[in-house]
């Protein structure tokens, strides 16, 4: 599939250019940029991509709970920010990306660091391109060290013209 640049995919292009040991770090900034948010947390892009995109979290002091785990909203932060930047990589600079909705159920203590893997269809992508507003759900994975999901989630994107009609 030949897929569409927007100014996500651009910067991740650039930074692809980089040796590999900075490019984590770099498109970790950039983003933390483009979402303030981000820059506060602590995630780590470690790899992006058109149909798959993956985010990480150290169980870290700032980001544990009280049984020094990593904290719940914390680890939903992890799924929402891979879900929806999987998302801003396709989503044309005409359309205005949002969260819909986000169910997320606790189902283990976690253990160790977290990473979350989100992935899109072609067939999802194909939608970003042609349909001006729509919504999908985006297939987000997290696990912590030992390979268990600790959470279960389902993120729903939806996507809108960024003018509205006149």
């Amino acid at each position: 599939m030949d897929y569409q640049k927007n100014s996500m995919s651009r910067i991740a292009d650039k930074v692809g250019k980089l040796p590999p040991g900075l490019r984590s770090r770099v498109l970790s900034l950039l983003f933390g940029r483009l979402v303030p948010f981000l820059a506060t947390s602590g995630l780590r892009f470690e790899q992006v991509g058109h149909t798959r995109l993956t985010v990480s979290i150290r169980n870290q002091r700032k980001v544990q709970n009280h049984i020094k785990g990593v904290h719940a909203a914390a680890m939903a932060l992890l799924a929402e920010t891979a879900s929806g930047f999987v998302v801003g990589m396709n989503v044309p600079d005409d359309k205005l990306m949002l969260l819909k909705s986000m169910k997320v159920n606790y189902t283990k203590r976690s253990q160790g660091d977290m990473r979350a893997v989100a992935t899109l269809s072609d067939a999802q992508i194909r939608d970003l391109y042609h349909i001006d507003k729509g919504e999908t759900l985006v297939e987000v994975t997290v696990t912590d060290e030992s390979g268990e999901s600790p959470i279960q989630c389902e993120m729903v994107w939806a996507w809108i013209p960024k003018k509205r009609p006149q």
